[in-house]
């Protein structure tokens, strides 16, 4: 390869665009969209300029810090893992230093966002902040550490509802609820592509775990959280909204399963890589019905 044809080397801002994984917003749009849809259902409605800016800049700049970490813990794993082998601290192209210095700075704009709520609500952040610098490691020692994204993918719930001072309730559980089964059934499908390569490296997942269950317990896990979805918001929310957006996304939903059943790795990524299209659909179905009543 001579000079001219060699590639050229990788700005700074090129490689921490990458590390936060800029070019893939699938990842924070599963977090943004069950936050949102909390908003809403907290507020009966549009919750304001302030908290829609405040939540959706937290949401990214957190995700944004959580691949960071995530990418930190698991940089000598992810060397044996085909897909992740490129990954900036992986490659060593961005120093563990580097991307913990990054995290915190962005773990620190998102609590400034936070600061402008209420205390309850920073205290809530600050329980989110804990569960994320957990999860790379649950992976280590708990069979379905999807388990323990779930959780820490659902606490922008609780939090939309503190931050509209509106007293938490057997709603939030159930919303908590419904969305860890969401993550459970989309984190699943992701880790249905890596299974070989986890199996080999000794890492523990919920598609190592289930084995051959693995895709009725995604369609189990997808069912069971629209069900809760529409029978907590049935009495709260028009019902013909509710119909909508739980049709469309369960035309969603068979459309997953189909392109799991084979468990292909490029199926069950296309299934992943599509669920926020899913978690839009119940978002906008609550939107829908919040305007026209």
């Amino acid at each position: 390869m001579t000079a001219s044809t060699a590639p050229r080397p990788r700005g700074r801002l090129s490689l921490y665009l990458d590390l936060i994984r800029w070019d893939r917003p699938a990842g924070w749009l599963l977090l943004l969209w069950p936050t949102l849809s909390a908003l809403w259902v907290a507020a009966g409605g549009f919750p304001g300029w302030h908290l829609l800016l405040v939540f959706t800049l937290g949401t990214i700049l957190m995700r944004s810090a959580g691949c960071c970490i995530n990418d930190v813990a698991d940089r000598d794993f992810d060397r044996h893992v085909k897909r992740t082998a490129q990954r900036p601290v992986t490659s060593g192209a961005v120093s563990v230093r580097e991307a913990l210095l990054l995290a915190a700075g962005l773990a620190l704009l998102s609590l400034v966002l936070v600061l402008s709520t209420n205390t309850v609500t920073v205290f809530w952040s600050l329980g989110a902040l804990a569960v994320t610098l957990l999860y790379p490691y649950a992976k280590r020692w708990v069979s379905m550490p999807q388990a323990v994204l779930g959780v820490a993918f659902s606490f922008g719930i609780p939090m939309a509802f503190t931050a509209l001072a509106v007293p938490l309730s057997p709603l939030v559980a159930w919303l908590v609820l419904s969305n860890l089964l969401w993550v459970l059934a989309y984190d699943t499908e992701y880790a249905m592509v890596d299974r070989d390569d986890d199996l080999k490296i000794g890492m523990k997942t919920s598609a190592i775990t289930l084995g051959r269950w693995d895709v009725m317990a995604v369609t189990a896990f997808y069912l069971g959280s629209l069900l809760i979805w529409v029978a907590v918001l049935w009495d709260r929310w028009p019902a013909w909204s509710l119909v909508l957006g739980s049709l469309g996304a369960l035309g969603q939903v068979g459309w997953h399963v189909s392109l799991i059943r084979r468990r292909e790795r490029a199926g069950c990524f296309q299934a992943f890589r599509a669920n926020h299209w899913l978690g839009a659909t119940l978002f906008a179905a609550l939107v829908l019905g919040s305007l026209l009543g």
